[in-house]
């Protein structure tokens, strides 16, 4: 049994490696580590939040492109449609050209009525995001664990 070459697993080295990697490493260097992979994780996020906009804006741009498509010819349609509407009340009544003015005139206020509505409805829109400022402003306070939570905010 002497003349047998030592084994050399049961060195310190490798019993460290058995163990698991990080097993002989000290904090400092676990906590190296864990700042080098949470940057790392950081910058891979990030990536991905950046392709996902890419996608969602080349996505909105041909929506855009389709409503923008839409509205023209929506509006041609609209045009002929009251058009013909006209004519044919104006067949109706023995003058074509009053009867393309009344319809004029009906579309128009129906116009009004739709832009006051958009108007009110705008004026009504709170555009300022007050829940996420007031989330981003709180943001301190919770990390730092001195937040008081009141329930409920005006």
């Amino acid at each position: 049994m002497n003349d047998q070459t030592p084994d050399r697993t049961m060195t310190p080295t490798r019993t460290r490696a058995k163990a698991g990697a990080g097993a002989g490493d000290n904090v400092v260097d676990l906590l190296g580590q864990l700042t080098s992979q949470g940057a790392h994780l950081a910058q891979e996020q990030v990536a991905l939040m950046q392709a996902e906009v890419r996608e969602g804006v080349a996505d909105i741009k041909q929506a855009i492109g389709a409503y923008a498509g839409a509205a023209v010819l929506g509006l041609a349609g609209l045009g002929v449609t009251l058009t013909g509407l006209g004519w044919w009340l104006g067949t109706a009544i023995d003058n074509v050209p009053l009867g393309i003015l009344i319809v004029g005139v009906v579309t128009l206020i129906v116009a009004a009525v739709m832009y006051s509505s958009g108007k009110s409805k705008t004026a009504a829109a709170h555009l300022k995001p007050t829940r996420t400022i007031r989330t981003v402003e709180d943001t301190p306070d919770i990390l730092t664990g001195t937040h008081t939570s009141t329930g409920a905010r005006p």
